[in-house]
Protein backbone atom coordinates (compact mmCIF):
# COMPACT_ATOMS: atom_id res chain seq x y z
CA UNK A 1 0.00 0.00 0.00
CA UNK A 2 1.38 3.40 -1.00
CA UNK A 3 1.57 6.34 1.39
CA UNK A 4 -1.40 8.71 1.16
CA UNK A 5 -0.40 12.34 0.55
CA UNK A 6 -3.42 13.70 2.42
CA UNK A 7 -6.86 12.63 3.52
CA UNK A 8 -9.74 15.11 3.44
CA UNK A 9 -10.12 18.44 1.69
CA UNK A 10 -7.34 19.96 -0.36
CA UNK A 11 -8.05 23.44 -1.68
CA UNK A 12 -7.28 24.24 -5.30
CA UNK A 13 -6.30 27.72 -4.24
CA UNK A 14 -6.91 30.80 -6.38
CA UNK A 15 -4.08 33.15 -7.28
CA UNK A 16 -4.89 36.66 -6.04
CA UNK A 17 -3.90 39.46 -8.40
CA UNK A 18 -3.06 43.14 -8.19
CA UNK A 19 -4.87 45.56 -10.50
CA UNK A 20 -1.97 45.32 -12.97
CA UNK A 21 -2.33 41.53 -13.16
CA UNK A 22 0.73 40.66 -11.08
CA UNK A 23 0.46 38.16 -8.24
CA UNK A 24 -0.58 39.71 -4.94
CA UNK A 25 1.64 37.80 -2.54
CA UNK A 26 0.43 39.64 0.56
CA UNK A 27 -3.11 38.50 -0.16
CA UNK A 28 -1.86 35.05 -1.15
CA UNK A 29 -0.37 34.68 2.30
CA UNK A 30 -3.63 35.73 3.94
CA UNK A 31 -5.56 33.16 1.91
CA UNK A 32 -3.14 30.38 2.86
CA UNK A 33 -3.41 31.23 6.55
CA UNK A 34 -7.22 31.42 6.27
CA UNK A 35 -7.27 27.95 4.75
CA UNK A 36 -5.07 26.36 7.39
CA UNK A 37 -6.89 28.10 10.25
CA UNK A 38 -10.10 26.57 8.90
CA UNK A 39 -8.67 23.06 8.74
CA UNK A 40 -8.01 22.58 5.05
CA UNK A 41 -5.98 19.39 4.79
CA UNK A 42 -3.71 20.35 1.86
CA UNK A 43 -2.93 23.31 -0.39
CA UNK A 44 -2.83 22.73 -4.15
CA UNK A 45 -0.96 25.59 -5.82
CA UNK A 46 -0.68 26.41 -9.52
CA UNK A 47 -3.63 24.37 -10.66
CA UNK A 48 -6.53 25.23 -12.94
CA UNK A 49 -8.21 27.31 -10.24
CA UNK A 50 -4.93 29.16 -9.70
CA UNK A 51 -4.80 30.25 -13.37
CA UNK A 52 -1.48 28.51 -13.84
CA UNK A 53 -2.04 28.43 -17.61
CA UNK A 54 -1.22 32.15 -17.61
CA UNK A 55 1.84 31.96 -15.35
CA UNK A 56 5.26 32.73 -16.76
CA UNK A 57 7.91 30.13 -15.98
CA UNK A 58 9.34 32.31 -13.22
CA UNK A 59 5.93 33.06 -11.73
CA UNK A 60 5.14 29.35 -11.63
CA UNK A 61 8.27 28.54 -9.66
CA UNK A 62 7.92 31.64 -7.47
CA UNK A 63 4.30 30.82 -6.61
CA UNK A 64 5.20 27.28 -5.58
CA UNK A 65 8.12 28.53 -3.48
CA UNK A 66 5.97 31.16 -1.81
CA UNK A 67 3.27 28.67 -0.85
CA UNK A 68 5.79 26.14 0.46
CA UNK A 69 7.45 28.83 2.58
CA UNK A 70 4.18 30.27 3.89
CA UNK A 71 2.67 26.88 4.70
CA UNK A 72 5.90 25.97 6.51
CA UNK A 73 5.01 22.31 6.89
CA UNK A 74 1.59 22.86 8.45
CA UNK A 75 -0.15 20.86 5.72
CA UNK A 76 1.07 19.16 2.53
CA UNK A 77 1.67 21.38 -0.49
CA UNK A 78 0.82 19.87 -3.86
CA UNK A 79 2.35 21.71 -6.81
CA UNK A 80 0.66 21.80 -10.18
CA UNK A 81 3.47 20.96 -12.59
CA UNK A 82 1.67 19.49 -15.57
CA UNK A 83 2.05 20.32 -19.23
CA UNK A 84 1.26 18.96 -22.67
CA UNK A 85 5.02 19.08 -23.28
CA UNK A 86 6.64 16.20 -21.40
CA UNK A 87 10.09 17.76 -21.17
CA UNK A 88 8.61 20.97 -19.77
CA UNK A 89 6.58 19.02 -17.19
CA UNK A 90 9.77 17.23 -16.16
CA UNK A 91 11.60 20.54 -15.76
CA UNK A 92 8.76 22.08 -13.78
CA UNK A 93 8.48 18.99 -11.58
CA UNK A 94 12.17 19.22 -10.72
CA UNK A 95 11.73 22.89 -9.88
CA UNK A 96 8.77 22.07 -7.62
CA UNK A 97 10.85 19.46 -5.83
CA UNK A 98 13.64 21.99 -5.34
CA UNK A 99 11.10 24.40 -3.86
CA UNK A 100 10.16 21.81 -1.24
CA UNK A 101 6.73 20.77 -2.51
CA UNK A 102 5.33 17.59 -0.99
CA UNK A 103 3.73 16.21 -4.15
CA UNK A 104 3.02 16.97 -7.80
CA UNK A 105 -0.29 17.34 -9.63
CA UNK A 106 0.07 16.20 -13.25
CA UNK A 107 -2.75 16.86 -15.70
CA UNK A 108 -3.25 14.77 -18.81
CA UNK A 109 -1.70 16.48 -21.85
CA UNK A 110 -4.18 18.86 -23.46
CA UNK A 111 -4.58 19.73 -27.15
CA UNK A 112 -2.10 17.05 -28.27
CA UNK A 113 -4.67 14.33 -27.35
CA UNK A 114 -2.07 11.64 -26.75
CA UNK A 115 -2.80 7.94 -27.15
CA UNK A 116 -3.02 5.82 -24.02
CA UNK A 117 0.48 4.53 -24.80
CA UNK A 118 1.64 8.14 -25.02
CA UNK A 119 0.02 8.93 -21.68
CA UNK A 120 1.83 6.05 -20.00
CA UNK A 121 5.17 7.23 -21.37
CA UNK A 122 4.43 10.88 -20.49
CA UNK A 123 3.56 10.20 -16.86
CA UNK A 124 6.30 7.61 -16.42
CA UNK A 125 8.98 10.06 -17.57
CA UNK A 126 7.68 12.64 -15.11
CA UNK A 127 7.45 10.17 -12.24
CA UNK A 128 10.99 8.96 -12.95
CA UNK A 129 12.38 12.51 -12.86
CA UNK A 130 11.90 13.28 -9.14
CA UNK A 131 11.35 11.50 -5.85
CA UNK A 132 8.02 13.27 -5.27
CA UNK A 133 4.72 11.41 -5.23
CA UNK A 134 2.54 12.16 -8.25
CA UNK A 135 -1.20 12.80 -8.34
CA UNK A 136 -2.55 12.25 -11.85
CA UNK A 137 -5.27 14.71 -12.92
CA UNK A 138 -7.97 13.46 -15.26
CA UNK A 139 -10.27 16.23 -16.51
CA UNK A 140 -11.52 15.29 -19.98
CA UNK A 141 -13.82 18.33 -20.26
CA UNK A 142 -10.74 20.57 -20.36
CA UNK A 143 -8.15 18.39 -22.05
CA UNK A 144 -10.07 16.31 -24.59
CA UNK A 145 -8.28 13.30 -23.16
CA UNK A 146 -9.56 10.58 -20.80
CA UNK A 147 -7.38 8.14 -18.88
CA UNK A 148 -8.53 4.57 -19.51
CA UNK A 149 -8.80 2.03 -16.70
CA UNK A 150 -6.05 -0.16 -18.20
CA UNK A 151 -3.83 2.92 -18.33
CA UNK A 152 -4.49 3.59 -14.66
CA UNK A 153 -3.59 -0.03 -13.88
CA UNK A 154 -0.28 0.33 -15.70
CA UNK A 155 0.59 3.68 -14.12
CA UNK A 156 -0.36 2.45 -10.64
CA UNK A 157 2.58 0.05 -10.81
CA UNK A 158 5.00 3.00 -10.67
CA UNK A 159 6.08 3.59 -7.05
CA UNK A 160 5.89 7.39 -7.39
CA UNK A 161 2.42 7.50 -8.96
CA UNK A 162 0.23 7.32 -5.91
CA UNK A 163 -3.09 9.08 -6.57
CA UNK A 164 -5.48 10.65 -9.03
CA UNK A 165 -7.67 13.72 -9.00
CA UNK A 166 -10.60 12.30 -10.94
CA UNK A 167 -12.77 14.94 -12.57
CA UNK A 168 -14.33 12.88 -15.34
CA UNK A 169 -17.74 13.33 -13.71
CA UNK A 170 -18.58 9.67 -14.36
CA UNK A 171 -19.18 7.79 -11.11
CA UNK A 172 -19.19 4.48 -12.95
CA UNK A 173 -15.68 5.21 -14.23
CA UNK A 174 -14.53 6.14 -10.73
CA UNK A 175 -15.94 2.87 -9.39
CA UNK A 176 -14.13 0.93 -12.10
CA UNK A 177 -10.90 2.79 -11.27
CA UNK A 178 -11.12 1.95 -7.59
CA UNK A 179 -12.03 -1.65 -8.33
CA UNK A 180 -9.06 -2.01 -10.67
CA UNK A 181 -6.38 -0.22 -8.66
CA UNK A 182 -7.38 -0.68 -5.03
CA UNK A 183 -4.80 0.71 -2.62
CA UNK A 184 -2.29 1.43 -5.40
CA UNK A 185 -4.00 4.71 -6.38
CA UNK A 186 -5.70 7.01 -3.89
CA UNK A 187 -8.65 8.77 -5.51
CA UNK A 188 -9.61 12.39 -4.83
CA UNK A 189 -12.80 13.84 -6.18
CA UNK A 190 -12.15 16.59 -8.70
CA UNK A 191 -15.77 17.70 -8.53
CA UNK A 192 -17.23 19.31 -5.42
CA UNK A 193 -20.69 17.86 -6.08
CA UNK A 194 -19.32 14.30 -5.95
CA UNK A 195 -17.29 14.29 -2.73
CA UNK A 196 -19.51 11.91 -0.76
CA UNK A 197 -20.24 9.55 -3.67
CA UNK A 198 -16.51 9.13 -4.28
CA UNK A 199 -15.74 8.76 -0.57
CA UNK A 200 -18.39 6.03 -0.41
CA UNK A 201 -16.48 4.09 -3.07
CA UNK A 202 -13.20 4.37 -1.17
CA UNK A 203 -11.96 7.81 -2.15
CA UNK A 204 -9.55 9.72 0.11
CA UNK A 205 -11.01 13.22 -0.22
CA UNK A 206 -11.39 16.10 -2.63
CA UNK A 207 -9.32 18.71 -4.41
CA UNK A 208 -11.83 21.49 -4.07
CA UNK A 209 -12.90 24.81 -5.54
CA UNK A 210 -15.65 25.60 -3.01
CA UNK A 211 -13.06 25.22 -0.22
CA UNK A 212 -11.69 28.60 -1.29
CA UNK A 213 -14.70 30.20 0.42
CA UNK A 214 -15.90 27.46 2.79
CA UNK A 215 -12.80 25.54 3.85
CA UNK A 216 -14.16 24.35 7.20
CA UNK A 217 -17.37 22.97 5.72
CA UNK A 218 -15.53 21.20 2.90
CA UNK A 219 -13.14 19.68 5.43
CA UNK A 220 -16.13 18.64 7.55
CA UNK A 221 -17.79 16.76 4.69
CA UNK A 222 -14.75 14.49 4.61
CA UNK A 223 -14.08 14.41 8.35
CA UNK A 224 -17.65 13.42 9.18
CA UNK A 225 -17.57 10.66 6.58
CA UNK A 226 -14.31 9.22 7.91
CA UNK A 227 -15.60 9.47 11.48
CA UNK A 228 -18.57 7.29 10.54
CA UNK A 229 -21.16 10.07 10.36
CA UNK A 230 -22.10 9.31 6.78
CA UNK A 231 -25.54 10.91 7.13
CA UNK A 232 -23.98 14.11 8.47
CA UNK A 233 -21.44 14.13 5.65
CA UNK A 234 -24.16 13.64 3.03
CA UNK A 235 -26.28 16.36 4.61
CA UNK A 236 -23.42 18.87 4.33
CA UNK A 237 -22.78 17.81 0.74
CA UNK A 238 -26.41 18.45 -0.17
CA UNK A 239 -26.58 21.72 1.77
CA UNK A 240 -23.67 23.08 -0.28
CA UNK A 241 -25.00 21.89 -3.63
CA UNK A 242 -26.57 25.19 -4.73
CA UNK A 243 -23.37 27.05 -3.90
CA UNK A 244 -21.22 24.46 -5.66
CA UNK A 245 -23.37 24.73 -8.76
CA UNK A 246 -23.18 28.53 -8.66
CA UNK A 247 -19.38 28.34 -8.64
CA UNK A 248 -19.57 26.56 -11.99
CA UNK A 249 -22.10 28.78 -13.74
CA UNK A 250 -19.14 29.98 -15.80
CA UNK A 251 -15.69 28.55 -16.46
CA UNK A 252 -13.65 27.92 -13.30
CA UNK A 253 -12.08 29.99 -11.72
CA UNK A 254 -14.24 32.91 -12.91
CA UNK A 255 -17.18 32.39 -10.51
CA UNK A 256 -15.10 31.55 -7.44
CA UNK A 257 -12.93 34.68 -7.81
CA UNK A 258 -16.03 36.77 -8.40
CA UNK A 259 -17.60 35.20 -5.31
CA UNK A 260 -14.55 35.90 -3.19
CA UNK A 261 -14.54 39.53 -4.31
CA UNK A 262 -18.26 39.88 -3.57
CA UNK A 263 -17.49 38.51 -0.10
CA UNK A 264 -14.83 41.19 0.44
CA UNK A 265 -11.87 38.82 0.15
CA UNK A 266 -10.28 41.11 -2.48
CA UNK A 267 -8.53 38.51 -4.63
CA UNK A 268 -8.46 40.78 -7.68
CA UNK A 269 -9.33 40.06 -11.27
CA UNK A 270 -8.55 37.36 -13.78
CA UNK A 271 -5.96 37.16 -16.49
CA UNK A 272 -7.11 37.18 -20.09
CA UNK A 273 -8.63 35.36 -21.81
CA UNK A 274 -10.78 34.96 -18.68
CA UNK A 275 -13.10 37.80 -17.69
CA UNK A 276 -15.35 38.45 -14.72
CA UNK A 277 -18.99 37.52 -15.24
CA UNK A 278 -21.52 39.99 -16.60
CA UNK A 279 -23.92 41.86 -14.31
CA UNK A 280 -26.82 39.41 -14.62
CA UNK A 281 -24.64 36.45 -13.66
CA UNK A 282 -23.01 38.41 -10.84
CA UNK A 283 -26.45 39.27 -9.46
CA UNK A 284 -27.40 35.59 -9.55
CA UNK A 285 -24.16 34.64 -7.82
CA UNK A 286 -24.70 37.31 -5.17
CA UNK A 287 -28.17 35.91 -4.53
CA UNK A 288 -26.78 32.45 -3.89
CA UNK A 289 -24.05 33.82 -1.61
CA UNK A 290 -26.68 35.79 0.29
CA UNK A 291 -28.74 32.64 0.77
CA UNK A 292 -25.73 31.09 2.49
CA UNK A 293 -25.13 34.19 4.62
CA UNK A 294 -21.86 34.92 2.87
CA UNK A 295 -22.81 38.43 1.73
CA UNK A 296 -25.33 40.93 3.05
Amino acid sequence: MKKTIFTGSGVAIVTPMHADGSINYDKFGELIDFQIENHTDAIIVAGTTGESATYSDQEHVDAIQFVVDRVAGRVPVVAGAGSNHTDYAVWLSKEAEACGADALLQVTPYYNKASQRGLVRHFTEIADATSLPVILYNVPSRTGCNLAIDTYKTLAKHPNIVAVKEACGNISQVAALLAACGDELAVYSGNDDQIVPILSLGGKGVISVVANILPQQTHDICAKFFAGDVAGSARLQLELLDLINALFMDVNPIPVKDAMNLMGMEVGGLRLPLLSMEDAQLAKLRGVLAAYGLVK
